[in-house]
C-alpha cells in the first residue's frame, strides 16, 4: 500500500515540476512581466486582460497558490505574463509571499506591475516602499479606482508619481478602463533615474544597513540594501542563501544584525514597518484628497450586514439553506435519481453488460468491466450518476458565492470563533473549500501563516470536512429524515469544534493574527460563473474521474487475488463493533480509495433495506470521519511529510469507530427511533 501511495504522489507531484518547466522554457525568449500585489486587488482580472487567457478569477485570498502564465502582445511585441500569488511584503511569511519573491530572485522579469486598491493605498504603500529598495523596474497600478471615488477619495497621480519615481497607471479592471494605457506603459517602460530608496530609517539601522551591504560581494538579484533590510529581519530563506555565498564575512554580518537588534526593545520587523508605514501615511496625506462621498447603495449596507455578527450569522445561515437546496436536493438527489436509475439502471448498465459478455468470454475479465465492481458499472456510474450532478451544483453555486466577494466577509465573521480553535478567519478559505475538495483545500492551506495553523488544518480537514462529493452523498442518504440529519450536523460540528480546541492545546506556537483585505461586493457575472463552473469541471474529468477507474482496478485486482476479502473481513469486526451490518465493511474500504466511493457503497446498502435507522446514522457519522482517501492522503504527504500524515491517519481510524460505538450506544440506549 505504501509503494502504491508513493506512485500515486509520483503521478501528480513530476506533473506540476514538468509543467513549472515547460511553461519556463516557452516563455524563455521573451521579456517578462510580473505582476504581484495583496490578495483581492484584482491582479488575476488584470493578468487576464493582459493575456487574455482565463485564470480562475475569485474574490478571496489563496486563488493563485501557484503562479500562472500567459502571453500579452502590447505595440507588436510578445511579453511573458506571470501572475504570482498574493503577498504583504519582500519579508517571506506564507507559502504564497515566499512564491512571490522567488520571481524576483530566479526569473529576473525586465517589469513589475504592483497592482493596489486604490482605496486602501496608505495600507499598500509600504509593500511599493520595499519593491523600489530592491531595485525593480516596478509600474504601479492603481486599480479599483471606481470604489476609491465611491468612498469621495480623489489621489493627485502626477504627485505621487513624481515623489516615488515610477510610472503609474489607474484602471477599474472588472470595467477594462484604461487597460490600454498599462499595456502602453508596459511595452514602453525604460528603468532610468530610478530611486534607490523612500524611506530612510534612523542612524543606527542606517549604519546597518550599510555595513552589511560593504560585506556582500556576491551579485544578488536584489539590491544590496533589500537584500540587508531582509537579513536584519532574520529572513532565514535569504539567511541561508548570503551565509552560502559570503562564506568569508557571513560572521561579521551576523555580528552586525546581533549588535542592531540588541539596540532595540522591539523586534527590528515592528521598528521597521512603523516607519515604513509613518511615511506611508505621509504621502497619502500630500496625494489623497477626501471629497463628497457618495451615499451608500444596496451592496455596501449588504456588505456591512454580512460582517455583523447579529445579521451575518442568519444571513449565513440562510446561504447555507440555499446552498442545500440547489446541491442536496436538486443535486444529489433529483439529478442523481435521474441518472443513476434511469440513464445508468434501465439503459447504460443492461447495455454494456450484455455486450462486455458477448465479445469476452471469461467471467474474471468480464468483471473488470461489469458486474458489481466493474470499471463501467461501478467506476462511470459513481463517477457520472452519483458524483457529478454534486459536484457540477457544489461548482456553480461555489462560484456564485466567491464571485460576489463573501467569502472575506465570511473571515471577518467567523474570525473570532476560529481563534478558539488555534485557527485565524483566513482559515475559512481552505475549510469552505474542503466542502469542494478536500484535497484541493489540504494545498491551500499553504496561505495560512504558520506551521501550527497549517497542520490543524489539515487534520479539521481530513477527519470532519466532508468533501461535495461525500456530503451530496450524505444529504441524499439522510433526505426526508429530518432528525437524522441534525443528529449528523450537531456530532460533526461538536468534533470540529473538540478536535480543533485540542489541537490548538496541545500544539506549540503563538496565538494565529488576522489580516485579510476586503473586496468589493460586487454582482457574480454570468460569464465568470460559468467558466469558473466549466474549468472546475473540465478538472474534475481530468484529475478525479481516473481515480474512480483505477479504484475499480485496485477493488477487482484486490477480490480475484482475495487480498480484499481479507481486508473486508477484517474491516467487519470494527464495523460490527459499532452496530452495523457487516455488509457496510465494504463502503468503508470504498471510502480509502474515494470518500464519495464509500458513501455511495452506504446509499446501495440503504436502496436495498440494508441499512436504517440508528446505524444510518452511525454508518454515516463513522464514515465522514474515516480516513481520508488516497487522493487526500497523497497530498498530506507533500504538504504536511509523511510522518505527519501517518500520524494523522493513525489517528483519525481508530477515533472515527470510537465516536460511531459511542454515538451507537447513547442512540440504542436512549431509544431514538429514527
Amino acid at each position: 500500500m505504501v509503494q502504491i501511495i508513493t506512485n500515486l504522489i509520483g503521478i501528480f507531484k513530476p506533473r506540476v515540476t514538468r509543467c513549472a518547466e515547460e511553461g519556463r522554457q516557452s516563455f524563455k525568449d521573451l521579456d517578462t512581466v510580473a505582476i504581484v500585489g495583496s490578495p483581492n486587488v484584482g491582479k488575476s482580472v488584470i493578468f487576464n486582460a493582459l493575456t487574455g487567457r482565463y485564470v480562475t478569477v475569485s474574490n478571496y485570498p489563496g486563488t493563485t497558490v501557484e503562479v500562472s502564465r500567459g502571453r500579452g502582445r502590447f505595440d507588436g511585441k510578445d511579453y511573458g505574463i506571470i501572475d504570482t500569488p498574493g503577498a504583504y511584503s519582500l519579508f517571506s511569511i506564507t507559502e504564497e509571499e515566499r512564491v512571490a519573491r522567488s520571481i524576483f530572485l530566479e526569473e529576473r522579469p525586465k517589469v513589475v506591475v504592483q497592482v493596489v486598491d486604490a482605496k486602501n493605498l496608505e495600507r499598500m504603500l509600504p509593500f511599493t516602499f520595499q519593491l523600489i529598495e530592491a531595485g525593480l523596474p516596478l509600474i504601479l497600478n492603481l486599480n479599483i479606482m471606481d470604489e476609491a471615488e465611491k468612498l469621495g477619495l480623489s489621489i493627485d497621480v502626477g504627485k505621487l508619481q513624481q515623489q516615488l519615481g515610477i510610472p503609474i497607471v489607474e484602471t477599474i479592471a472588472t470595467k477594462g478602463k484604461n487597460i490600454d494605457e498599462l499595456r502602453r506603459r508596459i511595452a514602453s517602460y525604460s528603468p532610468k533615474n530610478l530611486k534607490s530608496n523612500i524611506v530612510s530609517y534612523d542612524k543606527d539601522i542606517e549604519k546597518a544597513l550599510e555595513k552589511i551591504e560593504s560585506h556582500l560581494t556576491f551579485e544578488y538579484r536584489l539590491s544590496k540594501r533589500s537584500i540587508a533590510l531582509l537579513l536584519l529581519l532574520g529572513d532565514q530563506e535569504l539567511i541561508e542563501v548570503v551565509s552560502a555565498e559570503e562564506k568569508d564575512n557571513y560572521r561579521k554580518i551576523q555580528k552586525v544584525v546581533d549588535k542592531t537588534r540588541g539596540k532595540y526593545s522591539h523586534p527590528l520587523n515592528y521598528v521597521i514597518t512603523v516607519e515604513r508605514q509613518k511615511v506611508a501615511s505621509e504621502f497619502c496625506d500630500r496625494v489623497i484628497s477626501l471629497g463628497k462621498i457618495q451615499k451608500a447603495g444596496f451592496r455596501e449596507k449588504l456588505s456591512q450586514l454580512t460582517m455583523n455578527p447579529w445579521t451575518g450569522f442568519p444571513l449565513f445561515l440562510l446561504i447555507i439553506f440555499g446552498f442545500y437546496e440547489f446541491v442536496g436536493v436538486f443535486g444529489a438527489q433529483t439529478s442523481v435519481d435521474f441518472l443513476e436509475e434511469t440513464v445508468f439502471g434501465e439503459y447504460i448498465n443492461p447495455f454494456v453488460t450484455r455486450w462486455v459478455c458477448s465479445i469476452i468470454p471469461w467471467q474474471v475479465l468480464q468483471e473488470l468491466f461489469v458486474y458489481d465492481y466493474g470499471i463501467i458499472t461501478l467506476g462511470v456510474r459513481y463517477a457520472v450518476a452519483i458524483i457529478l450532478p454534486i459536484v457540477a451544483t457544489f461548482f456553480i453555486a461555489f462560484s456564485i458565492i466567491e464571485d460576489t466577494g463573501y467569502l472575506p466577509r465570511l473571515a471577518m465573521l467567523i474570525d473570532r470563533a476560529f481563534k478558539k480553535i488555534g485557527l485565524n478567519g483566513r482559515a475559512v478559505i481552505p475549510i469552505v473549500l474542503g466542502f469542494g475538495c478536500d484535497t484541493m483545500a489540504t494545498m491551500v492551506t499553504r496561505t495560512l501563516e504558520t506551521k501550527r495553523e497549517r497542520i490543524i488544518a489539515s487534520i479539521l480537514l481530513a477527519l470532519a470536512v466532508p468533501c461535495s462529493a461525500q456530503l451530496g452523498v450524505i444529504l441524499a442518504l439522510l433526505a426526508g429524515n429530518a432528525k437524522a440529519l441534525w443528529i449528523w450536523i450537531a456530532v460533526m460540528s461538536f468534533i470540529f469544534i473538540f478536535i480543533g480546541y485540542l489541537a490548538s492545546k496541545v500544539m506549540p506556537g503563538e496565538k494565529p493574527l488576522f489580516y485579510m483585505e476586503v473586496p468589493p461586493l460586487r454582482w457574480p457575472k454570468l460569464s465568470n460563473i460559468f467558466t469558473k463552473t466549466y474549468t472546475r469541471v473540465e478538472w474534475y474529468f481530468k484529475e478525479i474521474f481516473p481515480l474512480f477507474i483505477l479504484a475499480s482496478i485496485f477493488i477487482w485486482l484486490g477480490k480475484i487475488t482475495g487480498l480484499f476479502e481479507v481486508i473486508v473481513r477484517l474491516l467487519e469486526h470494527p464495523v460490527q463493533w459499532i452496530g452495523l451490518p457487516k455488509e457496510s465493511a465494504v463502503a468503508f474500504l470504498f471510502g480509502f480509495f474515494r470518500r464519495d466511493f464509500g458513501a455511495a457503497g452506504l446509499y446501495d446498502l440503504k436502496n436495498t433495506g440494508i441499512l436504517t435507522g440508528v446505524p444510518l446514522v452511525v454508518s454515516v457519522v463513522t464514515l465522514a470521519l474515516f480516513l481520508p482517501c488516497i487522493a487526500q492522503f497523497s497530498m498530506n504527504i507533500k504538504e504536511r511529510g509523511l510522518k505527519t500524515a501517518l500520524l494523522m491517519a493513525g489517528f483519525i481510524f481508530p477515533f472515527a469507530f470510537l465516536v460511531g460505538g459511542l454515538l451507537n450506544l447513547i442512540l440504542v440506549g436512549l431509544g431514538v427511533s429514527l
